[in-house]
Order: C-alpha cells, then sequence, then structure tokens
C-alpha cells in the first residue's frame, strides 16, 4: 500500500528473525516511520521491544492497519496540499 502510493519502504527483520533487524535500525536512525502489526502471543516480546525503543529514539510506531492507513492518507494530503499557517486572530479580525 506505501509503495503503490509513493512512499519509500524497506522490509526488515523483526527481532526474532535475526540481524539485521528493525532495532538496528532504529537504533541507527535509518527510518522515520515504524508499521509493526504483530499477532500472535509470539510476536509480543518483539513488539514491546520495538515500540519502545522506537518510543527512546523519538521515532512514530503504528500498531494498527486502521492507524497505518490514517497515517498514509495524512501523508499523501500533506504531499497534495500547501499548508498555510495563520495565526488565530487572522480568522477574527
Amino acid at each position: 500500500i506505501l509503495s503503490k502510493a509513493g512512499i519509500k519502504v524497506e522490509i526488515v527483520n523483526k527481532v526474532s528473525e535475526g540481524r539485521p533487524n528493525v532495532l538496528d535500525c532504529i537504533k541507527n536512525r535509518d527510518v522515520n516511520l515504524v508499521i509493526n502489526t504483530p499477532y500472535g502471543k509470539k510476536t509480543r516480546k518483539d513488539e514491546y521491544l520495538i515500540r519502545t525503543n522506537a518510543y527512546m529514539h523519538g521515532i512514530s510506531c503504528i500498531t494498527t492497519i486502521a492507524g497505518a492507513r490514517a497515517a498514509l492518507q495524512g501523508i499523501k494530503a500533506l504531499r497534495d496540499i500547501d499548508l498555510e499557517v495563520k495565526c488565530l486572530q487572522d480568522y477574527y479580525e
């Protein structure tokens, strides 16, 4: 979905899948956004490590498909429109 929207993506190993893995990418600041959709009990440890390390390094972490879709829509909207910042007073002169 992300690739089709023109967003550069790279799939990396989870913690339990060996190295290099997502924790290495987070610690090296090779990523700007983590999308991790865990499923089942086995992935809970990885989920915790990924989410905690992302937080510690100031990287946003999305853990649901619905959240990923919403983020994608927001990223696309930011690419498609020019934002203009105004003071609240400008609206109520």
